[in-house]
Formats: structure tokens, sequence, C-alpha cells
């Protein structure tokens, strides 16, 4: 451990502070690239409510004797991205950016895809893919925030341990269901 001591000027602090007023929580001591990091949020957002639509989809959509199970943990799941997606937009605003809600352009905005999937495998499948995505775009924008924007790398760093949870247990639930003979495509029908 050093012996660093702790020096901050409060006379500064309380100055600055005075001016700018209307920049709300933006100081002088923010240090990213607001509008990068706006551009960012906005494309984390799209993703969420991707994921969000996914799966309530698959909420709805599932079938078979397992499906009861997997659809609650659908529908928590999308309870999840919709919080996230809520949290996102709070974060742009606090950053005095225009959360993108526009369906037009949702997907080319979104880092995941939006797959149905065919069956309830194939949909745990997608939105284990998805979930992958989150995780492996998310771990970038919080390595890309480092210490410029402590804030939302908070909220960046909550929501990927959130979305590594979501892939263990979609990865967990096809691994039971491997286990208990779920078939990976319907019977077709003669």
């Amino acid at each position: 451990m050093t012996d660093k001591p702790f020096l901050m000027d409060i006379q500064t602090i309380r100055k600055r502070a005075r001016e700018h007023i209307e920049q709300g929580a933006i100081t002088e001591g923010y240090k990213a690239d607001r509008d990068t990091v706006i551009k960012l949020l906005n494309e984390a957002l799209a993703t969420e409510l991707v994921c969000t639509l996914r799966y309530k989809r698959h909420y709805y959509m599932a079938s078979g004797i397992h499906a009861k199970s997997v659809a609650a943990e659908f529908l928590e799941h999308a309870r999840e991205e919709q919080e996230h997606a809520d949290q996102i937009a709070r974060r742009i605003t606090q950053l005095e950016g225009a959360p993108n809600f526009n369906p037009e352009g949702l997907l080319s905005r979104s880092h995941a895809d939006y797959v149905e999937g065919d069956d309830l495998v194939d949909m745990i499948k997608e939105d284990l893919v998805a979930e992958r995505i989150a995780v492996e775009s998310y771990r970038d924008i919080v390595q890309y925030l480092g210490n410029d924007d402590p804030t939302t790398r908070r909220m960046m760093e909550e929501i990927l341990a959130k979305e590594e949870e979501h892939a263990e247990d979609l990865s967990t639930l096809l691994e039971e269901l491997g286990k208990k003979g779920e078939p990976a495509k319907p019977a077709t029908q003669h």
C-alpha cells in the first residue's frame, strides 16, 4: 500500500460546478467522447429491444412437453432485457442524448439478430447466440469506456453480468433438454 495523499481542491470543484450548469451531470471531469458513448448506448438499446421482442415471441410460441418451464425462462429474460433497455435509455438522456426507439432500422442498430427458431431447441439456441453476442460486444464497450465514463461503464458491467447469467441459463436448458430427449425438430407429418 502506498502513502499517496488524496488531494482535492474543493473551491475549484465548487466554482466549476456553477459553470455550465445547463449540462446537468456532464462536468469538466467527464473524459469520454459523449457522441461515441451515446452511439454505442443506442446500439446497446437496440440490442436489448430486439432481444426483448425475440424472447417475447419465444415465450408465446414455446410448445412441447418441456415448454412451460422454458417459456417461464423466456418471459423472465424478456423482462430483464426490457429493464436493461430502460436503464440504457435513462443513461442516454443523462448524457444529453436521445434514446433511439424508432423501429425503423432497429435491426441494423442491434448487435444481435432476430431469429425466430423453428422449435423449442432452436429458440433456446438462437437466444444463446444473441446472449453471446451481447456478452462480447458489451465487454468491448466496457473496455472502451475504461475510466473515461465510470457511471456508464458500471451500468454496462452490471448488464454484462446479467447477459452472462442468461447465457449460462440457456446453456443449462439446452443441456437439460438433451438429457430429457427433447427432439431437435418436431416430427414431420406425412
